[in-house]
């Protein structure tokens, strides 16, 4: 009966010619494991867009919803942080997967004739990968997507066509709900179309010119693809798979706070893969920005393209091939050192992705009956923990100073008003129950109690780990410059070491135990 049912597909379809040609492909006598890695790259592409498409029925590409969609899916959607972190890692996982396949073609000569052209859907395959990078950069609309977006919109200014590119890619005068339906459409739809073009065309030609074998030819009959070959496709893939599910289940995707376009602050990072290209620009400011940012790069990408036609001879035998060998080290070497410094050199951002002191103690203002008095359950205004604040930061920061301003008339407001710094800290607590943390991580006494006032009073005219105001000098790493002693004199009577201080003494408002806390707390901060 089955026999049956397959004869009649068969004579309507052929797929039995169709099974025989994709599974009887003769493989060359001697051909390792090295040449898994093709298959590895494909399986990836396609781990990608099965995650991707599911991540899609759920996130939503405007700005006022990226970011809590994001957050639904991670925190409620089951498995929701493991899909999420298939996706993002998978991101890791096939650029490097694809830089070790080129490597390999490199190596064992695959790229020479008569395959020149597999070669270069090759490079187009690489090319599309980096874009597809860079376009899911700002679908999670936190800080890092924003800030490090714009440096993306800020580079392609400095190349030809620039203003017009970059409004091209901003859809706008500046990142909006535009910006973001573009990305998503160029890294949903568009780049996804020519992917899939691509690789059945670098499929197709593979398949056409054949496995390039050994580079010494070993003699022996050839083997057909299935059994042998596929099952080292497969043990391959399934140790691949392994290691990016483990690490997608151990480590959590990271989500910055949500995005702040008034946070000038903020120093993006980008991914590993893009970090030899962020540490260039250091080394070429100003008008030299486009060698970085387009010279370099171009010469890269253009050496790519033309490596099948200057790569004269038919030896694939590395040895013969001094110069292609002595470029790809250099280029190589100069990657990998660029992106170590990158690593070594790219900042922190506690403020954004941990519990900063004012937002340490903004959860301790927004427990006081100002808030409460309205925030609360039954009351006439959400609980504070619930919260998502869509409304931008100044409306915020008016609204702690002056609860009246939401509704003047409309119903008795709170006695008493926060200062500037406990509005700062209110803010910052906020970005994190936003994020998905409303609770304070537990801290020792001595920390709280310096936190309490740096929210209270210095966030008034001071910065810190990027968060208050910008009217005095910025606290993060204060300790480097002054000592403990000093900052216990500065911080009780300023005008004494100063006599042109603008800032007042508060030896007289803080208590010993605050004054102890506050100094141990600020020298430590080197």
């Amino acid at each position: 009966m089955l026999r049956a049912l397959v004869d009649w597909l068969d004579s309507r379809t052929g797929i039995r010619a169709a099974r025989a040609h994709l599974l009887d492909e003769p493989i060359p006598a001697g051909t390792g494991w090295s040449f898994v890695t093709g298959s590895i790259v494909l399986f990836l592409i396609l781990v990608q867009l099965a995650t991707g498409v599911v991540l899609t029925m759920y996130y939503v590409p405007a700005p006022d919803h990226a970011y809590d969609s994001i957050r639904f899916i991670m925190d409620r959607l089951p498995f929701g942080a493991v899909l999420r972190g298939l996706h993002f890692f998978g991101a890791s996982f096939i650029v490097v997967a694809a830089l070790v396949h080129m490597l390999r073609v490199v190596l064992l000569g695959s790229y020479k004739k008569p395959r020149e052209v597999t070669w270069l859907t090759g490079v187009v395959l690489l090319l599309l990968i980096l874009g597809f990078a860079l376009s899911g950069y700002l679908l999670p609309w936190d800080q890092k997507a924003y800030w490090a977006t714009t440096v993306t919109i800020n580079v392609a200014r400095s190349g030809p066509m620039g203003e017009y590119v970059a409004g091209l890619l901003r859809g706008g005068s500046g990142l909006g709900p535009l910006t973001l339906l573009r990305w998503y459409s160029a890294h949903v739809f568009l780049l996804p179309a020519c992917l899939i073009g691509f690789v059945i065309a670098h499929v197709y030609l593979m398949r056409r010119h054949g496995i390039s074998g050994p580079v010494d030819p070993v003699d022996g009959a050839t083997r057909p693809f299935y059994p042998y070959h596929a099952l080292k496709d497969t043990l391959a893939m399934a140790l691949v798979f392994s290691a990016l599910i483990g690490v997608a289940v151990t480590f959590r995707a990271p989500l910055d706070a949500v995005a702040d376009p008034t946070d000038a602050t903020y120093v993006p990072r980008p991914e590993w893969y893009f970090l030899s290209l962020f540490q260039l620009l250091k080394y070429f400011p100003g008008p030299l920005e486009p060698v970085a940012t387009q010279g370099v790069p171009g010469l890269v990408v253009l050496f790519l393209v033309l490596l099948p036609f200057l790569s004269k001879g038919t030896s694939r035998r590395l040895r013969d091939r001094p110069i292609v060998a002595g470029l790809f080290l250099l280029i190589g070497l100069g990657v990998t050192a660029l992106t170590v410094m990158g690593l070594r050199d790219a900042p922190g951002h506690s403020a954004s992705e941990g519990w900063s002191p004012l937002a340490v103690a903004g959860s301790e203002f927004a427990r006081d009956a100002r808030c409460t008095t309205c925030h609360r359950a039954g009351g006439a205004a959400s609980e504070i923990t619930g919260l998502a604040m869509l409304k931008d930061p100044d409306w915020l920061l008016s609204h702690v100073r002056d609860p009246q301003m939401i509704a003047p008339g409309l119903r008795e407001p709170p006695s008493g008003a926060m200062s500037p710094g406990q509005a700062q800290s209110v803010l910052s607590y906020t970005k994190r129950v936003r994020a998905g943390k409303p609770l304070a991580p537990a801290i020792d006494a001595d920390t709280r109690t310096a936190s309490l006032v740096l929210g209270r009073y210095c966030a008034t005219c001071h910065m810190i780990d990027g968060e208050g105001s910008a009217g005095a000098p910025d606290l993060t790493h204060v300790g480097k410059v002054h000592d403990a002693q000093w900052l216990h004199d500065w911080i009780s009577a300023p005008d004494e070491i100063d006599a042109g201080a603008n800032m007042p003494g508060f030896g007289q408002f803080l208590t010993a135990d605050q004054m102890s806390a506050l100094v141990k707390y600020l020298a430590a901060r080197k």
